[in-house]
């Protein structure tokens, strides 16, 4: 069993349903959900688009590898209304992207997957869900905690931690 954490981000639609319904998802087909954490809205990164995302980390114990585990997240992705397009370049709004940080404390790098996340100590919607759930958990690649990310993040985009309901 590996303990992953997998960032949600939407910026389309009903995006507290819509996240839901990806915990469920992932519950059933990927592995137990163990924690998730509290709901921050997120400046856009790397695009202009006058909608917020919702962000939040998901963190679970699976026993599928990380290729099938990312095929599983890109499937509910699709089921939860992304629409991927090989010619858009760059960002784009999105109902539901799934994202995994961490992948136990394991370095993957292939043609499908790069893990830790090439860009989570550059991004604070990242790193501040991350630091609520695994504040003292170690990058493997850069052998900081990710408080010390959170802390070093040159990332100034607003970030605020949402109320629940």
């Amino acid at each position: 069993m590996e303990t992953c954490y997998i960032l949600f981000g939407s910026n389309m639609g009903d995006k507290g349903s819509i996240f839901d319904q990806a915990c469920l998802y992932i519950n059933n087909r990927c592995g137990q959900v163990l924690q998730v954490s509290s709901p921050y809205e997120s400046e856009p990164w790397g695009f202009e688009t006058e909608e917020w995302f919702l962000n939040r980390m998901i963190v679970i114990t699976t026993r599928m590898n990380p290729e099938d585990l990312l095929g599983q997240l890109l499937e509910i992705e699709r089921e939860l209304g992304r629409e991927r397009h090989p010619e858009n370049e760059g960002y784009v709004s999105r109902t539901a992207d799934l994202d995994i940080l961490y992948y136990g404390d394991r370095i993957i790098l292939n043609e499908l997957l790069t893990v830790p996340h090439p860009r989570l100590h550059r991004r604070r919607f990242a790193l501040l869900p991350m630091c609520e759930v695994a504040p003292d958990m170690v990058h493997p690649v850069l052998g900081l905690t990710q408080r010390d990310l959170l802390a070093r993040c040159p990332d100034t985009l607003l970030v605020k931690k949402m109320k629940f309901d």
